[in-house]
């Protein structure tokens, strides 16, 4: 009798803890809390847009307590040759990186390698006196700075409130002298050597004195150096050894394994008229093929693929306080951390935190719930987590340069799935 009751014992504490650490069920399952019939309109929702030409192709997943709800393909992969999208589908999922950072980052903070109030030379030198930009010639691309009143340290960094720009898609005076430079944006860089690009943009001036403006910028492509020249690993091998594995997360990659790069999605633009082109090698600025390229600079801002599946996992992660399946990521404290709003105002009505933007009581268009954090990527993929419903929520489409129409998806989606919800 005494084994039985220390037997039933054993088995309620390990249910408890199971309750408090989802880990996504392999299969789409029924959810007490969640009308079915009401959960197909996400279904109809993204299909709808692959009917009307708004997108060529999706896979989405969502899951609500660790249980899949959704997790399927719609459209078609690759137009050429009529193959339809699945849902282990790689995509690259450019800025969705960041996310993966702030949390090596932090991963780093709790092991004693760095604080977040460490100023950013004590890393990289150049970032020492750093200067502000004053006035900008658009004739020449010169200029002329101010000093920097402070330092930037980690933490303005994972808040984008360090005052650096954005190549390529930043404003015509940091893209003009960036380009100067030859510093880009990451994605799909092989000729640099990120060392040297990094003391370089410490050299270059900032957009805005430290901590005065949110500006997205290469805030986590610093950080992603950072963790490599902290952890002595490569960022694909630091991510791979410290979240990617211990999570289970097989597809997620800066150069995708041979193996599984079949499943790499193809990618599409829009012409004059609107019209997807599906990108092709040496027909666009960026290589279409950058995840199958052997590369060694990793953009911690924007390198990775990976699949909705890996994704989702990567957020229940975060949903249950840091760990998944028996595997402690990050503590509780560092999750609140990273989940809470680091940013004032300097985002106007939206938070941001050390990471993710945050949905606060101002967002009133917003369905989603107060707390919520989310991020995307330029391939027109999002995500969000609400731990309030408890929900994962990704959304990967194969497209760049996305208009309004990926917007108005976006906002759909969103509505269909807490529509669905009891």
């Amino acid at each position: 009798m005494k084994k039985f009751f220390v037997f039933s014992f054993f088995i309620l504490n390990f249910s408890l803890v199971l309750l408090g650490q989802q880990v996504l069920s392999s299969e789409v399952l029924p959810h007490p809390e969640v009308h079915q019939e009401r959960l197909d309109r996400v279904n109809k929702v993204i299909q709808d847009f692959v009917s009307d030409n708004k997108i060529v192709g999706a896979v989405a997943l969502v899951s609500k307590d660790g249980k899949l709800l959704i997790h399927r393909g719609y459209g078609i992969d690759d137009r050429s040759t009529g193959k339809k999208m699945e849902k282990d589908a790689i995509f690259r999922i450019a800025s969705q990186t960041k996310a993966l950072t702030s949390v090596g980052i932090m991963m780093l903070m709790e092991s004693g390698a760095l604080l977040l109030s460490d100023p950013v030379h004590k890393f990289i030198p150049t970032f020492k006196n750093l200067k502000v930009l004053n006035t900008f010639s658009e004739k020449d691309s010169t200029y002329t700075t101010v000093p920097a009143k402070r330092d930037i340290t980690i933490k303005d960094l994972l808040t984008h409130t360090s005052g650096l720009g954005y190549a390529g898609i930043g404003s015509p005076a940091m893209k003009a002298i960036y380009a100067k430079n030859k510093i880009s944006a990451g994605i799909g860089e092989t000729d640099a050597n990120i060392h040297t690009t990094m003391l370089k943009l410490g050299e270059l001036p900032l957009e805005y004195q430290p901590g005065e403006r949110w500006n997205y910028g290469l805030n986590t492509d610093v950080l992603g150096h950072i963790i490599e020249l902290v952890s002595g690993l490569s960022l694909e091998s630091f991510f791979q050894k410290m979240i990617c594995e211990p999570l289970g997360m097989r597809d997620t990659w800066f150069n995708l394994p041979l193996a599984i790069q079949p499943r790499l999605t193809s990618i599409y633009t829009r012409d004059s008229l609107r019209f997807f082109t599906k990108m092709e090698e040496g027909k666009s600025p960026i290589s279409p093929n950058f995840p199958k390229l052997n590369k060694s600079y990793f953009s911690g801002g924007a390198g990775l693929s990976s699949t909705v599946k890996d994704y989702g996992i990567f957020l229940q992660m975060l949903l249950n306080k840091g760990s998944y399946n028996g595997k402690q990521i990050l503590s509780p404290r560092t999750v609140e951390m990273m989940l809470s709003n680091h940013s004032g105002r300097l985002m106007g009505d939206t938070h941001f935190g050390l990471g993710f933007s945050i949905v606060t009581p101002a967002n009133t268009d917003d369905i989603r719930n107060v707390g919520t954090f989310s991020w995307g990527g330029a391939f027109a993929t999002t995500y969000w987590a609400d731990p309030k419903e408890n929900i994962v929520a990704v959304l990967m489409t194969q497209q760049l340069g996305a208009g309004p129409e990926w917007g108005e998806l976006q906002n759909k989606f969103n509505v269909a799935i807490y529509q669905a919800l009891k």
